[in-house]
């Protein structure tokens, strides 16, 4: 008889807890805060993801890159170099590189060399939209913007108080 109303009393508190913890889950956020909604939140990521993946390759798509590199010569001051001048310190330095037993000083001038390339590369890289349509316009940075912000508000979810 003892068990009974022992079980009946295990019973009721049980269910006030259970109660309760359903309460405190549902009072600050209006839902409950289960394994449906860490799915749905991670779905929502993903899916942002996608958008903004798609919308920057339709964005890149529709950029053109050209260069003139080698077309023409370069200005410092009044002494005009040609492009295959700008190869010069990088040729020099891949041989003293072979030619010397201390190889520090060849590197240094290659480094250069290399650096002086992409410079002169960079300079003369021009950069083009192509023509496009009003409605793939939207389309594209829409799909970009929305995705960005699904990506950030999942992540700065958590950080929300």
């Amino acid at each position: 008889m003892e068990k009974n109303t022992g079980d009946k009393e295990l019973e009721k508190i049980y269910e006030e807890l259970k109660s309760h913890r359903v309460n405190t889950e549902t009072h600050y956020t209006g839902r409950s805060t289960g394994s449906s909604d860490n799915s749905k939140d991670l779905l929502q990521f993903f899916i942002g993801l996608l958008m903004l993946a798609a919308g920057l390759y339709m964005i890149l798509q529709n950029i053109n890159v050209t260069s003139n590199w080698g077309l023409y010569s370069y200005h410092i001051g009044s002494f005009h170099l040609s492009s295959g001048m700008v190869l010069l310190p990088a040729i020099i330095g891949i041989g003293m590189i072979f030619m010397m037993d201390k190889k520090g000083f060849g590197l240094a001038v290659l480094a250069v060399g290399v650096v002086i390339i992409l410079a002169s590369v960079f300079m003369t890289t021009h950069i083009y939209w192509k023509t496009t349509s009003a409605y793939e316009f939207i389309f594209m940075f829409g799909l970009t913007a929305g995705g960005a912000g699904l990506v950030i508000k999942q992540l700065f979810k958590g950080s929300r108080s």
